[in-house]
């Protein structure tokens, strides 16, 4: 069944307020997370400073990545973004799985963030538990998110402005002890980089990237959004170039800082940041560093019950979820598509509770690989919708340069990433779970199809 036999996906009834400032900084803050300052030093145990080559390789990808979804977000902005546009390249039951997909792991993710956030937290304010903290982080963003886009983009926005500032003022900081200029502090120079450069050779840097690449993960986001901002194919435009060359600037200079700073072996890895911030004896380093990973998983957990709720509202009106998630609030909010999101984060955030370290692990194992198979879809879509547009000569407000030659690239490192993950035991498993909850998915979307079909029929 094709997208010619579904519902209008008309974007009329969502609010449009959401500013251009706000689409790119959202971008940015979704896809800065503890991924970067917590996680990024994974990366470069298992590369060393090699690392970076991983880092390049999928900042290359997710270029591309962006600027397919921006072409078909400037030309069709909607909130179910690639999950849309996997359905008008190829067919309903291919868009509907994506979107079902992506609205599971941020539901997952949702929980997730919660809790690491409240554990972070009570290791420098233990004065109250946990459970607490996470229940009073669920229920404050979800607030947030009921009291209409506006008011979300102006939160994710001065959250993004933290993150952002912290990353430069990180990254003055380790130029400062690089160069040997802080005083009564040793400069390390250089020396961690060019004395063993890739101590695990082509294997580590392998290994690092099916690590590094789930780090960009959040960015497409900005697609989604796109349906609520003003002025879409200007915005989108804008927000695409700038939160590309951001993140590249942020990501690999802050790596690049801790490689030169922190060797492989070196304990201070488990949290990079402050690793760096205690060789160059800045007092306060540890909590100040914990402080800003709080607000890194905070605005991820904004960013990501916002992307949730409008892809259940994108499914819920294309007749792919139950219609009553399409009901909004007076301020232009799908109201229940929020409620039922976060609900499986509350779920979830009391199980993880009750049973420590089993659940929300089995759940990730499902979940983990999705954003390679959204990245995907999105190319896929836009090879063969940019194809049919210059066939039926429609013209596009955003194209995306170099057609088709750099959306193959991205195709082709795609698929290097995937034999990478299948040639490690880990990875392997993970992605063949993931592969079987997409099977999962697409039999449920095509039998709910089929019986939606007939229903209508006997109509």
């Amino acid at each position: 069944m094709t997208s010619k036999s579904a519902p209008p996906l008309s974007e009329r009834h969502l609010g449009h307020t959401l500013r251009p400032r706000q689409l790119t900084m959202m971008g940015l803050g979704s896809a800065i997370g503890a991924g970067l300052f917590l996680g990024s030093g994974a990366g470069i145990q298992a590369a060393g400073p090699a690392v970076l080559v991983s880092y390049l390789v999928a900042g290359t990808l997710i270029i591309l990545v962006m600027w397919a979804l921006g072409e078909m977000a400037a030309a069709q902005p909607n909130s179910g973004a690639f999950s849309v546009y996997a359905e008008r390249a190829l067919g309903r039951t291919a868009g509907a799985t994506i979107g079902w997909l992506w609205w599971l792991q941020l539901v997952v993710v949702i929980a997730a963030e919660a809790l690491g956030a409240a554990g972070l937290l009570y290791t420098v304010w233990p004065a109250v538990p946990v459970w607490a903290l996470s229940l009073a982080f669920m229920v404050l963003f979800t607030a947030i998110n009921l009291a209409g886009v506006r008011n979300f983009g102006e939160f994710e926005f001065w959250f993004a402005i933290l993150k952002v500032a912290a990353i430069v003022l990180f990254l003055a900081v380790g130029a400062a002890l690089l160069l040997g200029i802080l005083p009564d502090v040793a400069s390390p120079g250089l020396a961690n980089l060019t004395t063993d450069f890739a101590p695990q050779g082509l294997g580590g840097i392998a290994a690092a990237l099916f690590v590094v690449i789930f780090a960009f993960g959040g960015t497409e986001i900005v697609s989604v959004a796109a349906a609520e901002t003003q002025d879409p194919e200007r915005s989108v435009g804008k927000a695409i170039r700038t939160v590309v060359w951001r993140i590249l600037v942020f990501y690999i200079g802050s790596v690049f800082v801790i490689a030169a700073v922190l060797p492989a072996t070196s304990e201070g890895l488990a949290s990079p940041f402050a690793g760096v911030l205690d060789a160059a004896r800045i007092p306060g380093a540890a909590t100040a560093i914990t402080l800003v990973a709080v607000v890194a998983l905070l605005s991820a957990l904004n960013a990501n019950l916002y992307g949730a709720s409008r892809m259940a509202y994108s499914l819920a009106q294309r007749g792919e979820a139950p219609p009553f998630l399409t009901r909004l609030s007076g301020a232009g909010v799908p109201m229940l598509a929020v409620g039922v999101s976060v609900a499986f984060g509350f779920v979830a955030t009391v199980l993880e509770l009750l049973f420590p370290d089993r659940v929300l692990p089995a759940l990730f194992q499902l979940v983990g690989s999705t954003c390679l198979v959204v990245w995907g879809s999105a190319l896929v879509s836009q090879l063969i919708l940019r194809r049919r547009a210059a066939r039926e000569g429609t013209p596009l407000p955003l194209k995306m340069k170099g057609f088709p030659a750099l959306t193959i690239l991205g195709l082709v490192l795609l698929g290097l990433i995937f034999a990478v993950g299948f040639s490690a035991e880990d990875s392997r498993v993970q992605l063949l779970s993931t592969f079987a909850l997409i099977a999962g998915i697409a039999l449920a979307s095509a039998i709910g199809a089929r019986v939606s079909g007939r229903r209508q029929h006997s109509r």
